[in-house]
């Protein structure tokens, strides 16, 4: 299914909440003040900041019993602080700030806060360019060593180290991604959508929605950089629009969740090159049903038995089941998240329920998790936040 005139695009949304200086917008954040609760985990949501709002960053408890939640605490986090990640050692989280502009340079940016080891609250400790428009994903090395950032307007990958100190530092690497697919409207040029890096820490994947490719790249943890390994990229097929990955915990598969035409890529990842390759596709969306649907998260489960993916338009979670050895997928679910535009969601530490964040309709959804069956219900808790587009729990990254 091809995006309608109508859709959305990051984009559009960029431009209309785009409000320039970063540095500027957002002055001191807010330390909270929060009370420690080992058994109920921390959350932090990260959300779209439009009409001028500061306060970007929610701080969340949830009962690891009931499935409740509460929200404890917001924080200042600049401009369009939409996606986060946690570093290995928990001290640090770090945030996109999706726009197109900062201080007057043609760039977003990535903040970074300590976090209180005891309460979890957030202090704002410094920020560097992204070095490119629109900057959507950000993540870690496996040691915490760098943090890789896809911008999407630009079709970028930047490569920011971490200081001894936690804070980021200006990048000594930018990579060009370039490519073309056939959906016009959303394919016109490279659009870097997610970055992540391999089990082994050797290779780094990032996901191209605009190229149709899922590019491999060798990393080296002493220079710091990057060096693409062409022959090694995963080929997706023509208008997929490859958007976030996934690795299977214990087989050599990744998980592709493609936006433009609601399916699922499967493929078989060599750990010795980082060589992709396709091994099947499954749709997102249950049989029959026609529509416009962009699918946007994608998580497996811890015991790598079950595959969770967001879809945005049907309004739903699908669920799969994952063959052992082959990671051949069978559709068991689809069910509502109860709200509009599902962006993202997450598994809880324990596992048992699943968070889904509706950024259209302003909630955060919990589902209990069967364990067993992999399937999900639907509980009565909720919170309302405005613009939720990340949820990433305190002790998880």
């Amino acid at each position: 299914m091809k995006p309608t005139d109508q859709f959305l695009s990051r984009r559009d949304f960029v431009a209309a909440t785009s409000l320039g200086a970063v540095a500027l917008w957002r002055g001191t954040a807010r330390a909270q003040v929060l009370p420690s609760r080992a058994a109920d985990p921390l959350m932090y949501v990260g959300s779209y900041t439009e009409n001028g709002r500061r306060d970007g960053i929610f701080l969340v408890r949830m009962n690891s019993a009931t499935g409740a939640l509460q929200q404890v605490g917001a924080v200042d986090g600049g401009p369009n602080p939409s996606y986060l990640t946690i570093h290995p050692n928990g001290r640090m989280l770090y945030a996109v700030n999706e726009t197109t502009e900062t201080e007057g340079k043609a760039s977003g940016a990535v903040s970074s806060y300590s976090i209180e080891p005891e309460s979890g609250a957030l202090t704002f400790f410094n920020e560097q360019l992204s070095q490119g428009g629109a900057p959507c994903y950000v993540s870690t090395d496996r040691k915490g060593r760098v943090a890789f950032v896809a911008n999407y307007v630009s079709g970028t990958l930047a490569i920011l180290p971490v200081a001894n100190d936690g804070g980021l530092e200006a990048a000594p690497q930018v990579v060009q991604h370039v490519g073309t697919g056939p959906v016009t409207s959303r394919q016109e040029s490279a659009h870097a959508h997610c970055v992540i890096p391999h089990p082994n820490n050797r290779f780094v994947f990032a996901a191209d929605l605009g190229a149709d490719r899922v590019l491999v790249y060798r990393y080296d943890e002493q220079a710091n950089s990057l060096q693409h390994v062409e022959r090694s990229d995963g080929a997706m097929p023509p208008g997929a629009g490859p958007r976030h990955l996934v690795f299977h915990p214990t087989m050599p598969f990744v998980f592709v969740a493609n936006e433009l035409n609601s399916t699922v890529g499967v493929l078989r990842c060599d750990a010795d090159t980082g060589a992709l390759s396709l091994a099947r596709t499954a749709s997102t969306l249950p049989a029959r049903w026609s529509g416009n649907n962009f699918p946007a998260d994608i998580h497996v489960s811890p015991d790598g038995r079950f595959l969770y993916v967001s879809n945005r338009g049907h309004n739903s979670i699908a669920v799969f089941s994952i063959a052992p050895q082959t990671a051949a997928l069978a559709q068991i679910q689809v069910i509502s998240t109860g709200g509009d535009w599902p962006r993202n969601f997450t598994l809880d530490p324990t596992g048992r329920w699943l968070l889904a964040a509706n950024q259209r309709s302003g909630t955060v959804i919990v589902f209990s998790r069967n364990s067993t069956s992999g399937l999900l219900t639907a509980s009565s808790h909720r919170i309302e936040l405005p613009s939720p587009s990340c949820l990433r729990f305190q002790s998880a990254t």
